[in-house]
């Protein structure tokens, strides 16, 4: 039997009643790490003792960590970086019949290829602000658009096939800002549907001309010769791009 323990006046009247608590039943607010020679141990040395140790790990379960007063102290597992999903990049525009971009930056050598090929210069590598996409192959059509060869040399010339014929060739799609363009304003121009290498990319009704979406192959050619003041055409890349099955 638990003997009764007894309050002072004084601790009575400072209200400390939790004197009156056994021992046994008294525990910190806060939990710590053990301290050498903590008693709260099995073996009252601060540390658990190998038999302890064993002990412990044959009866609890596996799954669960070993902790001291709640606090976990298996090692923590190493990160495995491997399993993480590849960083979304900058959306570019690509050379035709590029794949899926995760698969491209992965296949993609750099080799420049591609480039050579073009006859027109469309293609160049991206520059280094652009991060991980630095030194692959893009268009931009303010310099230079593609003008949609009927062979593709680009393709034919990519021997890590992250170019394929099996990809349509879609690298993005154009938009007619109305307030923008001549023609929307009275102004007689057709130049962006007489230069277009797509035919039925673009229409033209009452002397104003439409992106066809569903057609047109975002090769950007309406942008380079837009002769606005600013320039009528907005160029969006293909956001998706099909993906090649691995081998």
């Amino acid at each position: 039997m638990t003997p009764r323990r007894k309050i002072s006046r004084r601790d009575l009247l400072q209200g400390k009643l939790w004197k009156l608590l056994a021992p046994a039943k008294h525990k910190p607010l806060v939990m710590r790490y053990p301290r050498p020679g903590d008693l709260s141990l099995p073996n009252g040395s601060g540390q658990l003792s190998e038999a302890d140790n064993n002990h412990q790990n044959s009866e609890a379960p596996k799954t669960h960590p070993r902790t001291i007063g709640g606090i976990a102290i298996d090692p923590v597992a190493p990160t495995r970086l491997s399993g993480r999903a590849t960083p979304r990049t900058i959306p570019v525009f690509r050379p035709p019949g590029a794949i899926e971009e995760r698969q491209f930056l992965a296949g993609c050598t750099r080799c420049g290829d591609c480039i050579t090929a073009c006859p027109y210069d469309a293609i160049r590598l991206a520059p280094e602000r652009l991060g991980a996409v630095a030194g692959t192959p893009i268009i931009e059509a303010d310099n230079a658009a593609c003008l949609m060869c009927s062979d593709f040399p680009c393709i034919a010339a990519c021997e890590p096939g992250v170019l394929s014929h099996s990809i349509p060739i879609v690298m993005g799609t154009a938009h007619i800002t109305q307030h923008l363009c001549l023609a929307h304003h009275g102004t007689t121009c057709t130049v962006c549907s007489e230069r277009c290498p797509v035919e039925g990319a673009i229409e033209v009704t009452l002397g104003k001309p439409t992106v066809r979406e569903e057609i047109c192959t975002g090769c950007g050619v309406c942008r380079y010769v837009c002769p606005a003041p600013e320039n009528a055409v907005l160029l969006m890349p293909a956001f998706s791009r099909p993906t090649l099955p691995e081998s």
